[in-house]
Formats: structure tokens, sequence, C-alpha cells
């Protein structure tokens, strides 16, 4: 599995919010996605990326690209490289494995020519009303964000969070791992497990927020105030989660439930 990529086009195509079909690019009538978040999990899932380098690209470029996929092998298209990894095989389970929000192989902290990488990480759960009011400017925040976070009024559902271009996705993709009974456990991949117990909290088990932002011009001091400023309070925290689960439903709608 090799993705193509232009180097110069790297910012606009991760930018850009028009919808698929928009751009004459739908895969079907009822393909609504954008053109940020398909190009994005295309350059993601990918193990290797063929660069085409032109007279455009800039070293700003380069950087938001190994930002974005730091694990990837990258070879030039001009190159006889690409002859050789293109027969090398591509392991389908592995790459899913990689992508999924519990164990994401997701960006570590960077900063290189004008580009950022930040990640935000807390053990403490997210208020579903004030997260879900900071949306628009989280989701615009960064050129690309993605992760995984835990709402304090759903304390048994991982929730994915995944934005590109301004426009973001949230989905319940199961349980936390310290939500199962033990016999379950079993069951669950090996390198989920291995990724649950990373970021064991005594308390709360695999519970946490995770969530990483990459952008050139990064605003890491505001993020991380917005971001802090949706956590539970104190006093909210210590009602526990009985009464987290008390409070307001505002992802109701958004995850259709």
């Amino acid at each position: 599995m090799i993705t193509a990529v232009d180097l110069a086009l790297v910012l606009p195509c991760l930018s850009n919010g028009d919808d698929l079909s928009e751009a004459g690019l739908a895969a079907a009538a009822t393909d609504h996605r954008t053109v940020a978040d398909t190009w994005a999990r295309q350059l993601e899932y990918a193990p290797v990326l063929a660069l085409v380098d032109s007279a455009d690209a800039d070293e700003q470029d380069r950087a938001l690209l190994a930002q974005l996929h730091p694990t990837a092998r990258r070879v030039d298209t001009a190159g006889g490289e690409l002859a050789q990894v293109a027969f090398a095989g591509f392991d389908v389970e592995a790459a899913a494995t990689a992508q999924h929000p519990a164990c994401a192989l997701l960006p570590q902290e960077a900063d290189e020519a004008g580009v950022t990488t930040m990640v935000w990480h807390r053990t403490r759960p997210l208020h579903p009303e004030r997260l879900y009011q900071a949306l628009e400017d989280l989701c615009c925040a960064a050129a690309r964000s993605r992760g995984r976070f835990w709402l304090a009024d759903r304390p048994d559902t991982l929730l994915s969070w995944d934005a590109a271009g301004g426009a973001l996705c949230v989905e319940s993709t199961g349980p936390w791992l310290v939500s199962l009974p033990d016999a379950a456990w079993e069951m669950v991949p090996p390198v989920r497990r291995a990724a649950a117990a990373l970021d064991w909290h005594p308390e709360h088990g695999d519970r946490c927020q995770h969530l990483v932002f990459t952008s050139p011009g990064l605003d890491r001091d505001g993020i991380t105030r917005l971001l802090d400023s949706c956590l539970l309070t104190d006093a909210e925290y210590a009602a526990g989660p009985e009464g987290w689960r008390l409070l307001p439903g505002s992802f109701d709608a958004l995850l259709g439930a």
C-alpha cells in the first residue's frame, strides 16, 4: 500500500473542507466525506509515501508531512527504491490496527520549520456541554487533529476525534477496556491490551484524554487552555460517576444516542 504525495499540495489538501462531491471525487451519492478528511486518512493509513517533489514545496511542507505520519517510509518517485517497496507486501490487519483510536500510533511532540505537533493527555473526564461548545474553535485550531477522549456522562465509551479542514468527526469506537468484564479481555487483541497498559490509571483504567494537534503556526497555549477548561472542575469531579451521568447529554444527537 503506497500513497503518492505531492509535497506542495500537503497543506492545501489538508485545508480543503469541500465535500468530495463538490470536487467530483465522491465514490457514491451517499459519500459525504470531505477532501481534507479523505486525504488525511489515506496519507496516515499507508506505510509507504511516494513523494513527488516540486519547486513549489518548501521545508514547512516537508515538516508537516513528517509530523502527520512520522512512522511512514518515504521514498522518491524518481528513484529505484519505489519499485522495490511496491513488491514488499502489505499487512492489512496491522494497518487497520495502527489506525484504531484505542491503539493508534499517534504522532509525538514536535516543532520544526514553523510546524508544531502538540499532545494533550489528561486523566480527568471532559464536561460534555463545555466541550461541545468548544468544538468549533478546537476543530479549526489545527490543520489536523485526532485521538481519543472520555466524556464524563459516557464513562464506558471510548470516543474517537478526527478533524481536518475545519470539519470534525466524533464517533463511538466501543468500550474502554476497564469497563469490560475480565472474561472479555481474552477476546481483545494483544496490541489493544498493550496500548491500554501504557495509559493505565489506578482509578480510571485506560480512560483518558489523548488528542494530538498538528499545524503550522499552532497556538499550543491557547489550545491547552481551552481543552483544560473543558475538564471537570474539582467540585464536578467530586460528584463521582453517578453524578457525572446527570450532566447534559450534549453529544447525544451527534452520536445518535
